[in-house]
């Protein structure tokens, strides 16, 4: 599978940010033209992922863990088995077109950018990269190597985040202001993906002799095994992870962030009732907001993020008696849209009747759909149509670094005046290290790329 040409590339890369993409039909795909596949985190989100694409060679997995890989290999026999993604690159690059990478936060930008230095095509689990600096490096390498690139947040493919943006573009909701998201309490005992040590640092466990723990540490600074880090639970770990905002920002924002064309906030503020004292570990509680600057004719924009706490409180116009568990509302002058944690469910917080009388003549379905949740699919129809899917590296890095932001004020804390253009947070140095974050050697990727 040759890469695009640069002249091609570019011509589709330009319309990237616009939010207005030609998204590719997925029954166009020949399934004579077969790409060769390498998966890098094989269980978990990386079943979910390679697994969908049935009608493709897998030739390579790699995953540090054989626990977590069992099924992966005994469903793709054929393929060839590996720890290290840098040994698999060594050997086998040349067999490999497309990588779907769905390791843990802190491993996404090595391994993407390793593959794109090779001039592979990316698919990278959300949130897409673990620092702002990471994020920008990421969004130019895929332009720079003519790579076709992909963020694995299913809501961007959904009918349901298109209609916000075409009720948005029409004008239904009129001048947006406001948007407030939510997402319930970590459940630190029995939740799989943020269960709490009970001491920090957490006390040295064996190694599973299935689990190479320094390769699993990655860029990471080197710690003790425990099982709390792996292979579930590490998400809320801020050197590992990125909490609950890294982990459902990019499903619940998406829908805002694309059809209001927010871009990057100027000002954020960390409100964190019980912080931790090291803030090694996510705050439990917080209310992260930000501020965007006007857009041409859209109005300056408050978005808030409640987390563990109190919900925010239902107002009498939105007509409603509870809020479900996780979701998003966008308030405009005319009329106020609601969401889920994801955005596939979009409806106007007006009665029943009023709804269906208004889906009777809603506006025109301006965007292409591609089908719920395809993310993978809408990926490989691109790199055969020679096309670029909708959370692609231009728009995912985007959102992601907006998120980055938030999660800096839910760990740290108070008021953080946002020099985007400079990456960084003024008057706040100590958060410097975390807008690019120190690799260990033999991690230190990306270096040589100018941003």
């Amino acid at each position: 599978m040759k890469n695009l040409s640069r002249r091609s590339f570019m011509k589709i890369a330009a319309t990237a940010g616009t939010g207005v993409l030609v998204i590719p039909n997925l029954l166009k795909c020949s399934p004579n033209n077969r790409l060769n596949f390498a998966v890098i985190g094989v269980g978990g989100r990386g079943e979910a992922s390679w697994t969908q694409v049935p009608q493709e060679s897998i030739v390579a997995m790699c995953d540090v863990d054989d626990r977590q890989s069992a099924k992966g290999y005994e469903a793709c026999p054929k393929a060839k088995r590996y720890k290290d993604f840098r040994k698999m690159f060594d050997e086998m690059s040349k067999d490999i077109d497309a990588v779907i990478i769905a390791t843990p936060d802190h491993t996404h930008f090595p391994a993407a950018i390793a593959a794109m230095e090779l001039g592979k095509h990316v698919f990278v689990e959300k949130p897409l990269a673990h620092n702002i600096w990471q994020l920008r490096v990421l969004k130019h390498a895929a332009k720079h190597y003519g790579v076709v690139s992909q963020m694995g947040n299913q809501g961007h493919t959904t009918n349901g985040i298109r209609l916000v943006k075409e009720w948005y573009e029409a004008g239904v909701l009129g001048q947006v202001k406001e948007v407030i998201a939510w997402q319930g309490k970590i459940d630190p005992i029995h939740d799989g993906y943020f269960r709490k040590p009970a001491s920090f640092p957490p006390q040295t466990e064996e190694i599973p002799k299935e689990l190479d723990w320094d390769l699993w540490q990655g860029p990471a600074a080197v710690r003790p095994f425990n099982n709390i880090y792996a292979p579930g639970t590490w998400r809320g770990f801020y050197d590992l992870g990125d909490g609950k905002l890294g982990d459902w920002g990019c499903h619940t924002l998406d829908a805002p962030f694309w059809a209001l064309d927010l871009g990057m906030p100027h000002t954020v503020e960390g409100v964190i009732p019980n912080p931790m004292p090291d803030h090694s570990w996510v705050s439990e509680e917080s209310v992260v907001t930000w501020q965007f600057a006007a857009r041409g004719n859209k109005a300056p924009v408050t978005m808030k993020w409640y987390e563990g706490i109190e919900m925010p409180a239902i107002r009498p116009e939105w007509g409603v008696d509870k809020l479900p568990e996780g979701g998003m509302i966008m308030i405009g002058d005319k009329k106020t849209l609601i969401t889920g944690g994801r955005p596939n469910d979009a409806r106007l917080l007006v009665p029943d009747e009023e709804m269906k009388e208004f889906l009777k003549n809603a506006p025109a379905q301006t965007i292409p759909r591609i089908g719920e949740e395809l993310p993978v699919q809408e990926w490989v129809a691109a790199i055969k149509n020679h096309t670029l899917p909708g959370s692609n590296f231009d728009y995912a890095a985007s959102l992601t670094e907006m998120i980055q932001v938030g999660i800096l004020a839910q760990r740290y804390g108070g008021i953080i005046n946002y020099d985007a253009a400079n990456m960084k947070a003024t008057g706040r140095p100590e958060l410097d290290a975390h807008i690019n974050e120190p690799a260990r050697k033999g991690w230190d990727y990306g270096r040589n790329i100018k941003i």
